[in-house]
């Protein structure tokens, strides 16, 4: 028997998020339902946190513990050949009995994609959200500074637990822009239930002057609540988790 750690990727459309939920299509069931097929025995797998409905993933991380006697590259294709064709393991190795994917984490990194346009482009609405009209990237940007650092996010989520802390650090984020697409990405160690999918939002109003940058400050430095409101699920995915940084 040995402790094994996969690196998951998948289109979270048809997925009622990655926890496992009664009769609910989840990521987690999909895949709990694959090491069933080799033979797995356990109750479930660990992971490193809980995408929403609709949420993506390219670097999810999942643990589990697996009689298996060839080498972890079969373990992959074993796997991807019992699982459906929305979500795949594409790495997996051996680590040490004691490894947690949630609480071993280090650094979680997050993308979320907007792409500007007045009407919906069935081509990209699936992985981004439509946002028009255009926000000011100066203003994105400058929002995304006060964003970083040891902060109370009370304003931006819940934690997982409740009257868990809601304290977090935002190692770094910010815009990048390539044609009619702009992309956030946030670094941080942990993030709340609807965290980023909030900051974004806020943003975004701060970009289309709907919302003061001296409110997300204040909201940051002072947990002062904000006007309520998501970006869209699709826009967002959890591209790594990092460990031993």
């Amino acid at each position: 028997m040995a402790h094994y750690k996969v690196i998951l990727a998948y289109d979270g459309t048809h997925f009622q998020g990655f926890q496992r939920q009664g009769t609910n299509r989840t990521v987690q069931a999909e895949v709990e339902n694959a090491l069933r097929g080799l033979n797995w025995g356990g109750r479930a797998i660990l992971s490193a946190g809980r995408t929403d409905t609709g949420v993506h993933a390219a670097g999810q991380v999942a643990a589990f513990d697996l009689e298996w006697t060839h080498p972890t590259e079969a373990l992959v294709k074993a796997l991807n050949a019992h699982l459906p064709e929305d979500v795949a393991v594409k790495s997996a190795e051996v680590v040490g009995d004691d490894f947690h994917p949630r609480y071993d984490a280090q650094e979680r990194c997050y993308r979320y994609r907007i792409y500007l346009s007045p009407h919906r482009d069935p081509l990209r609405e699936r992985f981004a959200w439509r946002v028009w009209p255009v926000p000011g990237l100066d203003l994105l940007r400058a929002a995304a500074q006060r964003l970083t650092g040891r902060h109370d996010f009370a304003a931006f989520g819940n934690p997982p637990r409740a009257g868990g802390s809601t304290e977090r650090v935002v190692f770094s984020c910010g815009w990048e822009a390539e044609g009619d697409e702009l992309r956030f990405e946030v670094r941080g160690n942990a993030f709340l239930y609807h965290m980023v999918r909030r900051m974004v939002y806020v943003q975004v109003q701060t970009g289309q002057n709907r919302l003061s940058l001296e409110a997300i400050e204040e909201a940051v430095l002072q947990a002062r609540p904000l006007p309520p409101g998501l970006a869209a699920p699709q826009g967002l995915v959890l591209w790594e988790v990092r460990y031993g940084i």
